[in-house]
């Protein structure tokens, strides 16, 4: 069984470690200060990382304040992903989920999946496509028990607790206007209204009567989206009434372990348009139209934001500091996996982070190495499967995902960070006591990176003083 790192020949353990120590990194000692590097010849490699007082000022400095508290990291589970991996043999598709899903791998814990068919299935399909059952004799998730349950499943394998979010990106087409998958809006009629809600209730509770629990429903996939693939629109007085009149009640009633959460959004928001026709992003009609709705809001836990979305979650947190907020799937670039987008999305985690995002959330975790969507859509995945080798290799946003959910744990707290690499570099305090910084140099020559923590004035500033190689991601754990 061989797995490819970074397009190499070199041979790697199924449940290959990052060094001295396996598993989730503890705190105390000498063992646990670790300096790794990825680079685009050299992956996860290791080095001393020499720990002492700084005097004056630093790259980054951390002051002791700690913002939001992570959910952590995940992906999300499409079909075409698990059709890729079934391909593999048992030892090298357990490898891959390994390394996905392990301790010793990503660690992904917080995953989203779809409720019907997105753009990443293998056809487009909901669970009652019968026009006019309002009382839904026809529903049935036969469809999902062919890839997306057994990846579930797969995953559980290694993450037991592991969180779970779901959205649909298209309600059954006879519940829509027009009624197609791709395109169309949901018809705003009681009767309908009240059959989507029990249809989504019948998801949640199906999922549970499998095994598997859906902790958020996340209403739409981009609500703001009228596309060539499964999708639906909805206005922000339509999302505000199906919550409020319908799905909020009978969940608060029938399913209050699953939270509900606005989104997702996808930006931009509600357009306004000058007499000259300039179009004009109008964040408060959409998002404040349905917050400021106290009756709705007592439904919505928290929002999700992708895609365009990331020009907007900064404005909602500092509205609504109290309303969690989470980043819902990462830009999926055209399927040449290069490192240049790697390091985009690099700066992506850093800047939904640094908004207030919880969590962050991969698109595809595996695809096969000529996979499209339904539409015709080339992607980036985490990994690629070479079907007819029956192999499958790291991309190099796998590396860029590790150096963030394999030593950021569930419950670390993003620390207040200042200095010249704020948009370069992160800080993590983790449940255990340990402290995480995770750096970028996206120059084509070394840089100097110097970290303090000047958490506690009576005593001198504790951190690092290095050199980072070009083009690399870091992670550093005092």
């Amino acid at each position: 069984m061989t797995v490819s790192a970074m397009g190499g020949n070199r041979e790697t353990s199924r449940r290959q470690g990052d060094g001295a120590a396996a598993g989730r990194p503890g705190q105390g000692g000498e063992g646990s200060r670790r300096w790794i590097q990825t680079t685009p010849d050299r992956p996860l490699s290791h080095d001393p990382l020499p720990v002492g007082p700084v005097d004056g000022p630093a790259d980054l400095e951390a002051d002791g304040r700690m913002l939001q508290s992570l959910r952590g990291f995940g992906g999300c589970f499409n079909e075409l992903g698990w059709m890729a991996l079934s391909a593999l043999d048992g030892e090298t598709r357990e490898a891959a989920l390994a390394d996905l899903f392990s301790h010793e791998g990503l660690d992904l814990g917080f995953n989203r999946t779809p409720v019907g068919a997105n753009d990443f299935a293998s056809s487009w399909y909901s669970y009652d496509e019968t026009p006019g059952d309002w009382d839904l004799h026809d529903f049935s998730l036969s469809r999902d028990e062919e890839a997306i349950i057994p990846y579930i499943r797969a995953a559980q394998a290694f993450q037991p607790g592991m969180g779970l979010f779901a959205s649909p990106w298209s309600p059954p087409t006879w519940m829509k206007n027009p009624p197609v998958y791709n395109y169309g809006r949901i018809v705003m009629d009681r009767r309908n209204l009240e059959t989507y809600a029990r249809y989504l209730l019948r998801y949640v509770e199906g999922y549970r009567e499998r095994g598997i629990r859906i902790d958020q429903l996340h209403v739409q996939n981009e609500v703001f989206a009228d596309q060539k693939f499964p999708s639906c629109l909805w206005s922000s007085d339509d999302m505000r009434i199906f919550i409020r009149d319908y799905l909020g009640p009978l969940f608060h009633e029938r399913a209050p372990q699953t939270a509900i959460f606005l989104g997702t959004l996808n930006g931009p928001t509600d357009m306004a348009f000058t007499p000259s026709g300039m179009a004009l992003d109008n964040y408060n009609r959409y998002v404040d139209n349905i917050l400021f709705d106290d009756e709705c809001r007592r439904y919505i836990s928290g929002i999700g934001y992708q895609w365009e979305g990331r020009n907007e979650i900064e404005r909602t947190h500092r509205s609504w500091p109290e309303i969690e907020l989470e980043q819902t799937e990462s830009e999926c670039g055209t399927g040449d996996n290069s490192w240049e987008y790697a390091e985009y999305i690099f700066g992506l985690i850093n800047r939904y982070l640094t908004a207030g995002a919880t969590c962050y959330t991969y698109w595809n975790m595996a695809l096969d190495q000529s996979a499209v969507s339904t539409w015709g859509w080339r992607q980036n995945s985490l990994l690629t499967v070479d079907r007819q080798a029956g192999v499958y290799r790291r991309n190099p946003e796998y590396y860029v995902m590790r150096h963030f959910s394999h030593y950021v744990h569930p419950g670390a707290r993003l620390l207040e960070t200042g200095g010249h690499f704020g948009s370069l570099a992160l800080a993590f305090a983790n449940p255990d006591g340990s402290r995480v910084v995770v750096a970028q140099n996206p120059l084509d020559r070394p840089l100097r990176f110097a970290f303090a923590d000047r958490s506690d004035p009576a005593v001198r500033a504790a951190g690092f003083d290095v050199t980072l190689q070009p083009r690399s991601f870091n992670t550093f754990i005092l």
